[in-house]
């Protein structure tokens, strides 16, 4: 099975949790990671902004991917949200197992 790391900001902690937790909820992550006090800088309609965000790793099963931006894409403030997935080339075979397990896969 592969597995991968979605990388979602969000405008403010409240939204990280309520993202999170939808997730979880729905089996379509197995953990999700909440780093606040990021600080962006970027180009957004021809000018240059600056935004205080919230980061979120998201772990699942590669194969929950479309779902799951499906989902964040539904319930997300940002009219173009970052979601990015990065494949997980390696890790320790009890976590990825422990992935695999808290999440509803698709088959």
């Amino acid at each position: 099975m592969k597995y991968c790391c979605v990388l979602n900001t969000v405008p403010s902690i409240k939204k990280a949790r309520i993202l999170a937790g939808l997730l979880i909820s729905r089996r379509l992550a197995a953990c999700v990671q909440i780093l606040p006090g990021l600080e962006s800088h970027y180009r957004w309609r021809g000018r240059k902004e600056t935004s205080k965000e919230v980061l979120l790793l998201i772990k699942t099963p590669m194969s929950n991917y479309k779902k799951l931006e499906k989902t964040l894409l539904e319930n997300h403030p940002y009219e173009v949200p970052e979601i990015i997935c990065l494949p997980i080339t390696q890790g320790s075979r009890s976590y990825l197992d422990w992935i695999s397990g808290e999440v509803a896969v698709k088959t």
